[in-house]
């Protein structure tokens, strides 16, 4: 049985539901992503293409139209694969993981799932002039931009900063926080920066995600949910005049969280559909084979 921690928030802003400790600060992971966006976009990042934009908010799958447009935001910049601060890796999408290594490639920068972001935060710093080698450093403009985005956003201080997996600042803040700043996003006035965010991912969820990817998938299933999951078993969603919703595992086990958060969408009221009822369960392998399966119990949320 996986446990987590769960907020549910109504339309008015207000914890309509908790479960667990919501106000513990916790590490987002790249739950954060579309504060880093929005922040870059603060600090005059010009990317007319929203799916520019929607891949710098990006955990993407290292599909071919993933790597090759995190190249061409660089290569418009001046800048080459080398200038990515995240670590070489393999697609995760499988069958482009297993093109590339049959054609004799190997992990590469620009397959990592961080590159969009990374790609688009030296992107913003070519912009505006300023050091482009240590644009991962939390003292950089760049990256204390970021850290008051999120302080206001979540309307909270950071409460600790760390390293995320891709080598960026990771700022750690509450559940509750989350889920409110995803709100914000959804609710702002068009045409607004971060109205621009929350439009440009639902927009693009493929280029967020990738194929038969939970962001994906729930964004398809739900018109106009903005989504993003995030590493150690988080989720955070918010759906404008619905309300926001935000999702810490416990034990980090991704294949939890996306039931909880269509059993958290379903006790917001949101209709459930086929497409949104074949994300509530999540099935279990052994040996290749189902033996199991992963779905929210009944009565916790509701």
């Amino acid at each position: 049985m996986h446990r987590g921690t769960v907020v549910l928030l109504g339309p008015d802003g207000e914890v309509r539901q908790a479960l667990g400790a919501p106000e513990r600060p916790m590490f987002p992971r790249s739950s954060n992503k579309p504060f880093q966006g929005l922040a870059m976009l603060r600090c005059g990042l010009d990317l007319p293409d929203d799916a520019d934009l929607a891949l710098g908010c990006a955990s993407h799958s290292g599909e071919p139209e993933h790597v090759e447009r995190a190249l061409a935001i660089l290569r418009k910049h001046g800048l080459d694969e080398d200038a990515l601060g995240c670590p070489p890796d393999l697609p995760g999408h499988e069958p482009s993981r297993t093109e590339l290594l049959a054609r004799g490639g190997g992990p590469r920068r620009a397959a990592m799932n961080c590159s969009g972001k990374h790609a688009a935060m030296l992107a913003t710093c070519v912009q505006r002039g300023w050091s482009t080698e240590d644009y991962l450093d939390p003292a950089h403009p760049l990256q204390v931009a970021v850290r008051e985005t999120v302080e206001e956003l979540t309307g909270e201080p950071v409460a600790a900063t760390a390293v995320d997996g891709c080598g960026a600042p990771l700022f750690a803040f509450s559940l509750t926080g989350l889920a409110r700043a995803f709100a914000a996003l959804v609710a702002a006035e068009p045409g607004s920066q971060e109205r621009r965010i929350a439009d440009a991912m639902r927009a693009h969820p493929y280029l967020v995600a990738g194929t038969d990817r939970e962001d994906t998938r729930l964004m398809r299933a739900v018109p106009g949910l903005l989504s993003k999951a995030g590493a150690e078993g988080v989720h955070a969603v918010a759906l404008p005049g619905v309300g926001a919703v935000a999702v810490k595992i416990t034990d980090g086990a991704a294949r939890a969280r996306l039931p909880v958060t269509v059993g958290a969408l379903r006790a917001l009221g949101v209709p459930t559909s086929p497409e949104l009822a074949a994300l509530a369960e999540e099935t279990v392998l052994g040996g290749g084979q189902p033996v199991g399966t992963v779905r929210l119990l009944p009565g916790v949320l509701g």
